[in-house]
């Protein structure tokens, strides 16, 4: 694999202290030549300081975008979409801070994108029965249950429909009206694969275990459920009368 690999991971962070130094050193440390975009939420507990201090030690692979507070997850994802839109790269990778997601497997969801042709790769917990470490079962049920509902509603042929560990290629963002983009929480992830297959793109599910954190706090709660419950249905809906916009 080439060490000019032009790929950007975009991290959003808020409160991640225990774990990003950790992360982007475990990323570097593969030599696939990933870049490193940390979009850190003004994190009260200095997270962005620590990126700071790493960016120079990797002065050429590690960025950092600053943003005033805690806007969402979804608008952390769109405005370091948009700045890796604005730089050369042909694939742009979205990951958690908290090592639920294995670093090793960004080369795999790499090989699924620019070997085997698909225009969106899945890091999936589902698509090979439930790959979850470490989540109460009250937990597992949730999100298995989310997917299937969102797949119910939409009838996109994915089975993890709200993971958030996917490589695009370039023209699928390009081709998304981020601007349009509705959800500011984990509906954030449905939204953006019902548009990429309202889109025609070519998506591919990788199946991954998933480990939830062991430092830090989840950021889940009640109001990110009933976002993606209830808008679920509208974006559906909207969809079936041509007047959801790409």
């Amino acid at each position: 694999m080439s060490s000019t690999l032009n790929a950007v991971i975009v991290i959003p962070t808020y409160n991640e202290i225990e774990n990003i130094e950790k992360l982007v050193q475990t990323v570097f440390s593969l030599e696939h030549g990933f870049h490193i975009l940390v979009v850190d939420d003004n994190s009260p507990d200095g997270t962005g300081l620590i990126v700071e201090k790493l960016i120079s030690k990797y002065p050429e692979q590690l960025h950092l975008l600053k943003r005033k507070g805690k806007e969402g997850l979804g608008t952390a994802y769109i405005a370091g979409f948009k700045w890796a839109l604005n730089k050369t790269y042909d694939y742009i990778f979205e990951m958690d801070a908290d090592f639920s997601h294995n670093p090793k497997d960004l080369i795999r969801l790499y090989n699924a994108c620019h070997i085997d042709g698909n225009d969106l790769a899945i890091g999936s917990r589902y698509s090979t029965g439930v790959n979850v470490v470490n989540w109460p079962m009250s937990r597992v049920l949730l999100s298995w249950g989310a997917s299937k509902y969102v797949h119910f509603i939409t009838r996109m042929k994915i089975h993890d429909t709200t993971a958030g560990f996917i490589c695009y290629r370039r023209n699928v963002l390009e081709t998304i009206d981020l601007n349009r983009i509705q959800f500011l929480g984990y509906a954030f992830q449905i939204e953006m694969k019902f548009k990429a297959y309202l889109s025609k793109f070519k998506i591919v599910e990788v199946p991954v275990i998933f480990t939830d954190r062991t430092k830090g706090e989840s950021k889940m709660s009640t109001g990110i459920i009933s976002e993606a419950i209830f808008g679920v249905i509208k974006m559906k809906m909207k969809s079936l009368f041509n007047r959801y916009e790409i």
